[in-house]
């Protein structure tokens, strides 16, 4: 028996659960692209403009990145052959991490294969039974599965509720740790970090910042959520940061101080029991990070188009703009079978809009999950936007 959502699975009740998922709305589907990632892409045999990606700073494709990687290639081969602690830590990774870790400021920083094993390594490696997390209720599925294998004690706090929170942290049992997202990948809302900061030091708690949605895009260097507010972390604060989505590659790293660090090099599961990213990723990532240092300009640019977007949807009407300055932009459109019927229209007319449903978020709050990269010009903006107008009503 298996418990999946509110409903108890067997083995004999897949084909009926299927069913009911599909009536629901909520059946998700694979799409194949033919071409590299961009705004524009051929997918499913379409020409497609997209607005789903987090390739915010539209470096995927950048052939800087590109060439980057295939000198990588060309020096250290295809594959690490082994996890970071046995031979597979290259001069590359070793690089990366310095390099990282002096464009936050921070004592060390260390590379996991993906942002999910990253989050997991790090709650896993700190707390245990008998701890207590204290989490945001619309943090990353990898957060809540970070908490639950860890078997520490998970207690959710409203999101960006800091009095719920504080009273949360007043109860905990055990090691404390409060953990969030610095950017909400679903609402594109932002974590009160300073307030967050203070009650991690009156409760002796750590603070653990999901940055995915944040490095590189937020700050004036793009050092994420932490730069943006103008906070200096402590040394009980950890940042776990992903380097697939402004940094254009793939892996993911966290950042802090010496000695969390030193812990995690030894009880990470998740980095000590897998093989480490090639050689040649961090090489291009260590390009992706020059990049994110030396051209601000692509941050302004996205902002820019971010800011348009917004004033023109305020004054369409019949649009629910959520409370985002960050390249996620979602709409609010509560029922699961309108938001389909949305992003098939937009589909129709060749943009690529995802509707975001339960379970991913709360039953009522289906949206289109908008997202804009810096490769996007005022064009693609346009087309968004005159097509909005005309899908809205279309899926009245």
């Amino acid at each position: 028996m298996i418990q999946v959502g509110d409903q108890a699975i067997t083995k004999h009740d897949w084909t009926q659960w299927l069913a009911r998922h599909e009536a629901d709305g909520l059946t998700r589907s694979l799409k194949v692209a033919d071409s590299p990632q961009a705004p524009h892409m051929r997918i499913d045999r379409q020409d497609r403009l997209t607005f789903c990606s987090n390739d915010y700073l539209g470096l995927a494709n950048d052939p800087r990145l590109a060439a980057a990687m295939h000198r990588g290639i060309d020096r250290w081969g295809v594959g690490a052959g082994a996890a970071h602690l046995i031979n597979g830590h290259f001069t590359p990774h070793q690089q990366l991490e310095v390099e990282l870790a002096d464009w936050l400021a921070v004592d060390a920083v260390q590379l996991f294969s993906t942002g999910y094993m990253a989050n997991l390594g790090v709650v896993g490696a700190l707390m245990g039974r008998g701890d207590t997390v204290v989490a945001d209720r619309l943090n990353h599925a990898s957060l809540v599965d970070a908490v639950r294998l860890s078997g520490a004690r998970l207690s959710r706090y409203r999101h960006n509720d800091l009095d719920d929170l504080e009273r949360r942290l007043r109860d905990a049992r055990g090691e404390r740790m409060i953990l969030t997202d610095g950017v909400f990948s679903m609402d594109g809302d932002c974590a009160p970090l300073a307030e967050m900061v203070d009650l991690a030091e009156r409760f002796d708690a750590w603070l653990v910042v999901d940055e995915a949605h944040a490095f590189g895009v937020l700050g004036d260097q793009g050092g994420g959520s932490f730069e943006a507010a103008g906070i200096t972390p402590g040394e009980r604060v950890l940042r776990v940061g992903t380097l697939g989505k402004a940094f254009g590659t793939a892996g993911a790293f966290v950042a802090g101080a010496a000695e969390p660090l030193a812990v995690l090099l030894q009880r990470a599961r998740t980095y000590l029991f897998t093989t480490a990213q090639p050689p040649a990723v961090a090489e291009a990532s260590r390009q992706a990070l020059a990049i994110v240092r030396d051209e601000p300009s692509r941050r302004h640019h996205l902002q820019a188009l971010v800011s348009r977007f917004r004033d023109e949807v305020a004054g369409m009407g019949g649009l629910a703009l959520m409370p985002s300055s960050t390249p996620i932009q979602p709409l609010l459109v509560g029922d699961s079978a309108r938001a389909m019927a949305m992003a098939d229209a937009l589909l129709e007319e060749g943009l690529v809009v995802p509707a975001i449903r339960p379970p991913t978020v709360p039953r009522g709050g289906s949206r289109l999950r908008i997202t804009f990269s810096a490769a996007h010009d005022e064009n693609d903006i346009q087309k968004l936007l005159s097509t909005l107008r005309t899908c809205t009503k279309v899926a009245m």
